[in-house]
């Protein structure tokens, strides 16, 4: 039996492995990063999670390499932290890498331990969290690491469409360590600070002579902007911490539940008389898209993703009463509003990730098709645009589309009509939905007519106002049961409301398949 003083020297023991444990890199290192404006693992994890609930696991856990000097560079932990806690008071897992110990590198321990905390959160159907500031794969251990990057990578896929999975790159991260972020639902990013790249400067400069820093080969601004990797960029680590918990709020803790429902000081049956001075009625000017949106949900509720990549379509949440949507819209100052190769991209994945966590969509329409030319359709406008007609199509979530203005060619079932599988169709009066604009279409169909007639431009004008009231209008499609409801721009509001309220209870359809096969 230990006696008493065995007692103290075992607890004596495992303090000072818990000190050095909690002091990662050491003191300098720790001293070095508040010096760049950076915060610790450890501080970022305290930020993250509820005050005094997070939960440490495996904290002593350390890398059993022996070759090229580790086997003095044994830091308890290996570089990550991991655990649980609380986020407003709901359950979240989280791993942090501590760039004081070996940069962040993966090990073999450290990939296991990440590994470990995924299998957790997966295991009870809680979001996971990653705080990644890593240089990479640690090639002191060789092929053996490759493990527990590549579980990071099943488990991530494992995890799709379960568990929300949301990366913070808090850090400059090369290599494989860039391939888990982009496999998850959000990627964060904070300016300036943060990079992703997967070959760095050196190795570009030594096989393809270009120089280029590591900012501008994949900072903020480029992954925000260009290649739309990053959703949400923040301007420090705090503001980076505080858009994750922003985030979570408008998620559900997995695909069996519901995204939590807030209290709402915002009438539902508010009206606003606006909506008609901000969209023209003239449908060759332009308006801010943002401008409807923001009026028709909950007052200050709208959290859109990816604002600065693919500007022509805007994605994100918002409330409605209360209850957490997903909104589509077109943007009329941007293209025109047009769908392309990069917005129907962006577009297919939010509406995909909205069916997967049962988040109902809002699309907002005013589209004059896609954008025309040699370079989109090189591009692959075709596949990419049919992205957009397989979400929609797959999507169960109630699926509301209200039609503001242009409703023109595949765009409209892009965007979600009748025959998409649309539960409610909206339009305002003025909305116009057709296969083409209708002077394109007069002079299709009466080609002939217009260059036999004695005045042309008399004979076009005529055929274009009849045009305009046998077709261009919503009365037209609502007779033929195209629009379910035409509503005044005033009423938006309410109505949306309406139709979520009744299709609370829509019931998802059982799978009758593994998966389909989306267009590349």
């Amino acid at each position: 039996m230990p006696d008493q003083t065995t007692h103290k020297s075992e607890l004596n023991r495992l303090a000072a492995l818990t000190e050095k444990a909690e002091l990662g890199g050491g003191s300098k290192a720790i001293e070095k990063r508040h010096n760049q404006g950076k915060l610790t693992a450890r501080e970022r994890l305290a930020l993250l999670f509820d005050p005094h609930t997070f939960v440490e696991m495996n904290q002593l856990a350390e890398s059993q390499a022996i070759d090229f000097g580790m086997q003095k560079k044994k830091v308890p932990g290996d570089g990550v932290i991991i655990g649980y806690g609380s986020i407003d008071k709901r359950l979240v897992f989280a791993y942090a890498q501590d760039a004081t110990v070996l940069g962040g590198s993966v090990g073999t321990v450290h990939g296991r331990k990440i590994c470990r905390i995924m299998d957790e959160a997966l295991k009870v159907k809680a979001p996971i969290v990653g705080l990644f500031d890593s240089g990479g794969g640690r090639i002191h251990e060789g092929f053996f690491a490759s493990k527990g990057v590549a579980g990071m990578f099943y488990r991530n896929t494992a995890a799709s469409g379960i568990i929300p999975q949301i990366s913070a790159m808090m850090g400059p991260c090369a290599g494989v360590s860039v391939y888990s972020p982009a496999l998850t639902d959000f990627i964060v990013m904070v300016e300036g600070t943060s990079q992703m790249a997967i070959t760095g400067p050196g190795v570009i400069k030594s096989v393809t002579g270009e120089d280029v820093t590591l900012e501008e080969l994949g900072g903020a601004k480029v992954h925000s902007e260009i290649t739309g990797q990053a959703h949400i960029v923040a301007k420090t680590d705090e503001d980076c911490i505080q858009s994750i918990r922003d985030l979570l709020a408008y998620l559900p803790s997995n695909n069996e539940e519901f995204p939590p429902v807030v209290q709402s000081r915002d009438d539902p049956f508010r009206t606003d008389s606006s909506l008609e001075e901000i969209v023209p009625a003239d449908f060759r000017k332009a308006y801010d898209m943002r401008k409807v949106i923001t009026r028709v949900v909950d007052q200050g509720s709208f959290h859109e993703l990816l604002p600065r990549y693919a500007k022509n379509i805007i994605i994100g949440f918002a409330r409605m009463d209360g209850q957490t949507v997903g909104i589509v819209a077109n943007q009329p100052i941007f293209l025109a509003g047009c769908l392309d190769v990069n917005s129907s991209d962006k577009a297919a994945r939010f509406i995909r990730l909205c069916d997967a966590f049962n988040i109902p969509l809002i699309n907002f329409v005013d589209v004059p098709g896609y954008f025309p030319g040699v370079k989109q359709e090189y591009a692959g406008i075709i596949r990419h645009g049919a992205k957009m007609l397989y979400a929609y199509a797959e999507a169960t979530v109630p699926k509301i589309t209200l039609a503001l203005r242009k409703e023109y060619g595949g765009a409209v079932m892009a965007m979600c009509c009748v025959g998409m599988g649309v539960d409610q169709m909206l339009a305002w009066p003025i909305a116009k939905l057709v296969v083409l604009d209708t002077t394109t279409a007069v002079n299709l169909i009466f080609r002939k007519e217009i260059q036999a007639a004695e005045d042309p431009d008399e004979f076009r004008d005529r055929m274009i106002k009849a045009y305009d009231h046998k077709y261009s209008n919503p009365f037209h499609a609502a007779s033929n049961m195209l629009v379910d409801s035409i509503i005044e721009p005033s009423q938006t509001r309410p109505a949306l409301i309406k139709a979520l309220d009744m299709l609370k209870t829509k019931k998802r359809a059982k799978p009758f398949r593994r998966h389909g096969n989306i267009p590349l």
